[in-house]
């Protein structure tokens, strides 16, 4: 479809990191007006460099991508037909906080984000009606600031529950996106979040790839009850567990809950090796990076805090939320797991009979 005879829409994309760059970026190449916002900083780079995204290995460049640092700005390029949300799970609060004297003016969001939680946070200021819940599986490596490659084309997830869904899975998959409609949203972002938990917080612990971790039995043990948890959780909700494009994440649950782990390991090892590979997970990055906060908290802990509430044990996941939070906010040495799956374990051990 060329851009002349496709639908036009005005997007509003929140955040340049990887997930916007790809998302808003791969829309403006097909000719849709796209406004980006993000801080000062990422704005300038970005004003300097333009947005780079390589594309099945060809290089593709917006030389010129508009970009402002303020809602209140954003909104004198207007009116805009969806906003899109790529920020981290962690800035979803004071963001909100930032959108209620705008939200009258603001279009539908489209939420990208990992975890289960925001999208409620959305709808207190935006109402349910102009949240659109959406799960990116295509796995997207960031260069720099408005800079990406993508590694792996999966697809995008997105709510078929909304007036504009039709027609954004259209655009989607015009500008290459892989869009598949899902007509139970929360099974699909609960879904997605299992596939997120998968070595995360471990490999961020330990500084090991998932391939390291799946490999070895005790570890492998502990990531198996993390998965179960969460799976628990899902069902005392009604929420079933769906495939998202690209990943086939009913497969994964059946042998979790089916298989012993002699039988269950080499599969889910397979998996998570063709996922990921040797490619260290969000966690580890933001943790080695040196950032002060992750995400693992609206991960493992929306787990802990929706188990709370069924009356469900998550300890795994408390564990690995709580370890993981004190790495990240310098409470504990990162040396303090490194590279020691034993320790980790035994710690484990120590704290169920506390």
């Amino acid at each position: 479809m060329s851009p002349t005879s496709q639908t036009q829409m005005r997007f509003l994309c929140f955040g340049v990191g990887a997930i916007g760059t790809y998302i808003g970026g791969s829309l403006a190449l097909i000719g849709q007006t796209v406004v980006f916002v993000d801080n000062p900083t990422v704005a300038s780079q970005v004003r300097n460099t333009g947005l780079h995204l390589c594309l099945n290995g060809d290089e593709r460049i917006i030389s010129d991508p508009e970009i402002v640092t303020t809602i209140n700005e954003a909104l004198t390029k207007g009116p805009f037909d969806l906003a899109i949300l790529a920020i981290k799970s962690y800035d979803t609060q004071s963001f909100v906080e930032n959108l209620q004297a705008y939200s009258v003016a603001l279009p539908p969001f489209l939420c990208l984000q990992n975890g289960v939680e925001n999208e409620e946070l959305l709808s207190k200021v935006l109402g349910s009606e102009r949240v659109i819940p959406a799960s990116v599986t295509t796995s997207i490596g960031r260069v720099a600031a408005g800079s990406i490659i993508l590694e792996r084309l999966r697809g995008i997830g997105l709510s078929a529950k909304h007036t504009l869904s039709q027609t954004l899975a259209g655009l989607f998959d015009s500008a290459g996106l892989r869009a598949r409609l899902y007509n139970q949203p929360t099974g699909m972002k609960w879904s997605k979040m299992v596939t997120n938990l998968m070595g995360n917080a471990t490999s961020a612990i330990l500084d090991m790839t998932t391939a390291q971790i799946y490999a070895e039995p005790g570890l492998y043990s502990l990531e198996t009850q993390q998965l179960k948890e969460t799976l628990r959780v899902m069902k005392a909700q009604g929420i079933p567990v769906v495939d998202l494009p690209g990943t086939p994440v009913r497969a994964l649950a059946l042998a979790l809950e089916l298989l012993p782990a002699r039988l269950s390991q080499p599969f889910v090892k397979q998996a998570i090796g063709k996922g990921r590979g040797e490619k260290m997970p969000s966690f580890h990055i933001d943790l080695y990076a040196g950032r002060t906060k992750s995400e693992v908290d609206y991960l493992n802990g929306a787990v802990v805090r929706y188990g709370r509430r069924l009356a469900i044990p998550t300890p795994v996941n408390r564990f690995l939320n709580e370890t993981l939070l004190a790495l990240v906010e310098g409470k504990t040495d990162k040396a303090e797991y490194a590279h020691q799956p034993a320790k980790l374990i035994s710690t484990y051990q120590e704290c169920l009979v506390r």
